[in-house]
């Protein structure tokens, strides 16, 4: 049998350049603690990582919009509360100005505070959120409500605001619009809200006149504005405990996904270090082996 010594050498060299290759692949997977250098290591798992990758991402912008729909929601409540404070001391000024004992300027006096906290109704009406924007802001307009120099309010804009997106085809709407929190049907079967009915009220006790009517028909309406503002508060509340539950379905997802990434990208460093030191033996025996026999006198023979 005869060796060529052309085909000795290129056997050699490849097989030591693959040992050393390896080698350096071995020690760069350990040093960066990444198992993938690139596609072309394992086209598989690289094209599931570029798939986490845009996931995790997503994630990142879903779980904003969840922490500013927590935010929003438990602004629109306490704000909420703040307006339910004020429709019961509505509610208490009108159980005063229906009493027979009072004056005309009593009664004008109660008209001077329900005006007070008609006011601050529509203040409360118009918080703005910490995005700057109108807390319970239609789809159009810069405010939720208006109000004009002779203290009446009307609804801003119209329609409902739009959606936060809190998943791959899930979104939630963290507010609702002034007309659909602060409006109702009143007791006589007509569209009103609450800002027109302490309107109304502070209206008849400053005209004088009989006070029988008004102030028992702005009870009544007061008492369907708070029904209406509890229950704008129930929905409020169903939707952040449903956030929450996002909230925490996210983090386990996330918590999940990272696992399947280490287990796709990590380089396994005990293993590693394992077949770096296997490599590298058999790069030295190999090296011994050729620069042995590449040395030996009869090998000039061999042919």
């Amino acid at each position: 049998m005869q060796i060529s010594t052309s085909s000795f050498y290129d056997r050699s060299t490849s097989l030591m350049n693959k040992l050393s290759a390896k080698s350096d692949l071995l020690q760069t997977q350990i040093s960066t603690q990444t198992r993938l250098q690139g596609a072309a290591d394992d086209v598989v798992a690289y094209k599931r990582l570029a798939g986490m990758k845009q996931a995790s991402a997503d994630d990142l912008a879903y779980s904003a919009n969840i922490k500013l729909g927590q935010s929003v929601l438990a602004q629109a409540d306490s704000t909420l509360d703040g307006m339910s404070t004020q429709l019961q001391r509505a509610k208490e000024l009108a159980v005063r100005a229906g009493s027979d004992t009072l004056s005309a300027s009593d009664r004008k006096v109660i008209a001077t505070e329900l005006r007070s906290v008609l006011d601050d109704m529509a203040a409360l009406a118009n918080t703005r959120d910490m995005r700057g924007q109108p807390l319970f802001g239609a789809a159009t307009g810069d405010t939720a409500v208006t109000q004009a120099s002779d203290g009446s309010v009307t609804f801003t804009g119209t329609g409902e605001p739009a959606p936060l997106p809190i998943g791959n085809g899930t979104s939630i709407q963290a507010t609702d619009s002034a007309q659909r929190v602060f409006g109702f049907t009143g007791t006589d079967g007509t569209a009103t809200d609450v800002f027109a009915t302490v309107k109304r009220l502070a209206d008849a006790l400053e005209a004088g006149g009989g006070m029988t009517e008004a102030p028992k028909a702005a009870q009544d309406d007061l008492s369907l504005g708070q029904t209406q503002l509890t229950s704008a508060r129930g929905s409020l509340g169903a939707r952040a405990a449903r956030l929450e539950l996002d909230a925490d379905q996210m983090a386990v997802a996330v918590e999940n996904r990272e696992v399947a990434r280490s287990d796709l990208e990590d380089t396994d460093i005990t293993s590693a270090i394992a077949e770096l030191q296997k490599t590298i033996t058999t790069l030295q025996a190999t090296q011994a082996s050729f620069t042995k026999l590449s040395s030996l006198s009869l090998f000039d023979y061999l042919k």
